[in-house]
């Protein structure tokens, strides 16, 4: 696994050798940008719509609009001025629970490995916090940009989850959600039909069984045309025109999750 990052976790006058790698990567299909006319990809052009030219990389500037059409310039000297902290140092700020901190701040996964000779002070931070189920949230600077970032114990290393800032998450101040449970009236009849759909629909997380199907018949039309043959068309199913209530519904999806349920233990009952 390649390392993107060296560094040290700070704990307290504590340092922790560590390699930092990505734990994640996107299977995204790449597409290119063509000429229809002679399927040739196409160049990006750097152009100025005032002095009517290509501008060429080095006359390239930093700009911030400030109002409308109007810019200040940064130049490389104003970012040095910047105070960074150490770039090569994890800072750990404060130890929290992790069911305290709500998922929607994550933002990216790595793994934190032991660098050579730092695998003691590794073992007594990721056993610290396992037996405090604590994690640490902390700073890290990579490429002069500082990010927020939590430290936790997964199975038997140490992962970071890099985190937007407070003012990064949008409220829902503006949404009318908190005022329907004043408005809107659920029998207890909808709940418990509600609560037994969640209930047979219930399972343990197996990450390996959920396939991202779209990319797999992306893949598949992708191949069928490199192999010169005709793409066979699949008709959208209809959408279903007729209008139930919401009890009706709750009942449908009811007898739906039994049968589901039904097959998945029949199904554990042969490969057993």
């Amino acid at each position: 696994m390649r390392t993107i990052w060296k560094g040290a976790i700070s704990f307290g006058l504590v340092n922790v050798p560590i390699r930092l790698s990505t734990a994640t990567n996107k299977n995204n299909i790449r597409f290119r940008l063509l000429h229809n006319k002679c399927k040739t990809p196409v160049n990006t052009v750097r152009y100025c719509t005032k002095c009517d030219e290509e501008v060429p990389y080095q006359d390239l500037v930093k700009g911030y609009e400030y109002e409308d059409n109007k810019f200040v310039v940064l130049r490389d000297e104003d970012f040095d001025n910047i105070p960074v902290k150490s770039t090569k140092t994890i800072d750990i700020i404060d130890f929290v629970k992790l069911e305290e901190i709500d998922p929607i701040y994550y933002i990216k996964t790595y793994y934190l490995a032991p660098a050579e000779g730092g695998e003691k002070p590794y073992l007594l931070l990721k056993k610290a916090m396992a037996n405090t189920r604590k994690v640490a949230i902390s700073k890290i600077t990579i490429r002069n940009k500082e990010s927020l970032a939590v430290i936790r114990v997964m199975d038997d290393l140490l992962v970071m989850e890099t985190m937007y800032f407070a003012d990064e998450v949008k409220t829902v101040d503006d949404l009318t959600i908190k005022t329907m449970e004043d408005k809107i009236k659920i029998s207890d009849k909808e709940e418990e039909l509600a609560v037994e759909i969640v209930d047979n629909l219930t399972a343990e997380f197996e990450p390996e069984k959920y396939d991202d199907e779209y990319r797999q018949e992306l893949l598949d039309i992708i191949r069928t045309k490199i192999e010169g043959k005709e793409v066979e068309i699949h008709e959208t199913a209809p959408v279903e025109s007729k209008v139930l209530d919401l009890m009706d519904k709750l009942k449908a999806s009811v007898e739906a999750s039994e049968k589901k349920e039904k097959e998945k233990k029949e199904s554990k009952q042969i490969t057993g």
